[in-house]
């Protein structure tokens, strides 16, 4: 059976948009409580009965939540233009070496703006 599972860890950042016109709300400083959605998706061996353990997940996740969380997300490198959509990438590209199964990464600065990469 094909399943997707997912793990969600929050942190909190600063940012601003060095994109957005002069004047944007967004071009200056500003923080988000960010959450972000980890999904793997894979198929389950039924001998198993999972796919992988959620522990597993969060322990990929921990460095790079500890990258992210209280820090001025514009002085992290790559992610100068920290919008939501480089983030979600950024996450991804972070966690693809530890989560194989890796299927999605879905970034959410507000309750109604979210970002989805699916690495492609």
């Amino acid at each position: 059976m094909l399943i997707k599972l997912t793990k969600t860890f929050d942190f909190e950042a600063a940012h601003w948009l060095p994109t957005f016109p002069e004047g944007h709300k967004c071009r200056r400083m500003h923080g988000h409580s960010f959450h972000v959605d980890v999904v793997v998706e894979g198929k389950v061996v039924e001998a198993k009965g999972y796919l992988i353990d959620y522990g597993e997940i969060k322990a990929a996740i921990e460095p790079v939540k500890n990258q992210l969380d209280h820090y001025l997300l514009n002085e992290i490198e790559g992610l100068e233009n920290p919008t939501a959509e480089m983030l979600a990438k950024w996450v991804f590209d972070r966690l693809k070496p530890a989560l194989p199964l890796l299927k999605t990464i879905i970034v959410r600065e507000t309750c109604t703006s979210a970002a989805e990469y699916n690495g492609v």
